[in-house]
């Protein structure tokens, strides 16, 4: 049982009774099917969407980039969320939404496996560093790029079954 913080059912898992750290054990747990989909939005000027949308940036093909570092981030989530556990993903997809009227480019990552512990925190870090990778891609031609709305859209499977973000 993770540490009370309100009056309520809701607990931080990752405290225990005394409000120490911890990681959570779920070596009790059944394996099952678990998916997670996160969105990240990138804001961009209008020469710099131009130049991310006509794929003619002088670093390379930004999307495929983005799309790799997004891959490659989900893989190596435990290794910088302290308590965040090892997992053996079975998919990893980034997809990416242009929007060419307001210069937003929304990033979707889906990760998938089956394990005793759900994929949020892998498809919210591929997001985030897709988002990452294209800023850097593209900070030449406009530092004021805004990495916005990082968020878990649904996840699926285990004992809590699925959630879906509200509009």
């Amino acid at each position: 049982m993770g540490f009370k913080i309100t009056d309520s059912d809701l607990t931080l898992t990752h405290l225990d009774q005394s409000g120490q750290v911890r990681m959570v054990d779920v070596s009790h747990k059944t394996r099952s099917a678990r998916e997670a989909i996160a969105r990240s939005t990138v804001r961009l000027s209008a020469g710099a969407y131009q130049l991310l949308t006509a794929q003619d940036n002088a670093k390379g093909e930004v999307l495929n980039t983005a799309r790799i570092a997004g891959i490659q981030a989900a893989k190596r989530c435990a290794d910088l969320i302290p308590l965040c556990h090892t997992l053996a993903l079975d998919f990893v997809g980034i997809d990416f939404e242009l929007d060419p009227d307001h210069h937003v480019l929304h990033i979707f990552a889906t990760c998938r496996c089956a394990y005793t512990t759900g994929v949020e925190m892998e498809a919210m870090m591929a997001a985030s560093v897709a988002a990452l990778t294209i800023y850097d891609m593209c900070k030449a031609a406009d530092k004021g790029i805004v990495i916005e709305d990082t968020r878990l859209l649904r996840k699926s499977g285990g004992k809590s079954g699925v959630w879906e973000a509200k509009a």
